[in-house]
């Protein structure tokens, strides 16, 4: 079974920096390939598509999207040309729906930067087709844990089942920060307290060392709610535990925190 990851993807500078963040994925890309082979597709859940219902894209040549602002004029030259993944895709589709999961098919869309930044670093070729499939906001963790264990047939069958979000994520903290020069994006820092007793959480929780609450009830750990007001960027990391089986074997990354509010953590679940 290949294993599942989440990453944090932080600034879409990652894209074009040698930042600790972008030499991590460039080591975990090679690692996998080394240990796994070459996955054969790539399917993301990415913070910065949320539907209504699952949906997934079945692009031939899906684009690269710049869904971003204020950055410098050469991050929107960048282009990510993997090719879509359009027979997996159909294949999570069927999966989706028959765990009971109403899923849609959505030609159109291409990849953003939650998925085209780590991948710019994991598989720098661009030779793996991508997909990705969408989250909902508005439902709850279970619902994510069920959609990523609906797609865990993909990971037996050779696709890494990539989760790209991010470990604390308040922009509402950040951006005075960035505003006032008191930090800069990318920029590694010591985290705040209340960072890293939330990740501390979380990883206490995926190792099973916590008994209850579970991960299952993330909104529950320390702070839960400063670390995502909001929890899309939370979810992507549910659907790829939940893609890797019954309690997986756990393998934190530790990429620093970033202007001491976003914490850059990997995880891998499952494999040697």
């Amino acid at each position: 079974m290949f294993p599942t990851v989440f990453v944090s993807h932080g600034s879409p500078l990652h894209a074009m920096l040698d930042s600790r963040a972008a030499q991590g994925w460039a080591a975990l890309g090679h690692r996998l390939i080394a240990a796994h082979g070459r996955p054969r597709a790539v399917l993301v859940a990415s913070a910065h598509w949320e539907t209504a219902q699952p949906t997934v894209s079945t692009a031939a040549q899906p684009e690269t999207i710049h869904d971003f602002g204020g950055f410098p004029a050469e991050l929107y030259r960048l282009a990510y040309g993997a090719p879509g993944a359009p027979a997996v895709a159909a294949q999570a589709i069927e999966l989706l729906q028959a765990a009971g999961l109403p899923a849609a098919a959505d030609s159109r869309r291409g990849l953003d930067h939650g998925a085209w930044v780590p991948l710019r670093q994991m598989f720098a070729a661009a030779d793996v087709p991508v997909a990705q499939v969408s989250v909902q906001p508005q439902r709850d963790a279970a619902h994510h844990l069920a959609l990523g264990r609906a797609l865990a047939p993909l990971a037996r069958n050779s696709v890494l089942v990539l989760g790209s979000g991010h470990l604390t994520h308040n922009l509402g903290e950040l951006m005075p920060l960035l505003r006032g020069g008191r930090t800069h994006f990318g920029e590694e820092t010591a985290p705040a307290p209340y960072v890293e007793a939330f990740r501390q959480w979380v990883e206490d929780s995926l190792r099973g060392t916590l008994g209850q609450p579970s991960i299952e009830h993330w909104t529950r750990a320390p702070h839960a709610l400063r670390a995502h007001p909001t929890p899309e960027h939370f979810l992507p990391l549910l659907v790829a535990y939940g893609a890797a089986g019954a309690a997986p074997r756990v393998e934190r990354i530790d990429l620093g925190v970033e202007s001491q509010l976003l914490a850059m953590d990997a995880y891998v679940f499952g494999g040697p």
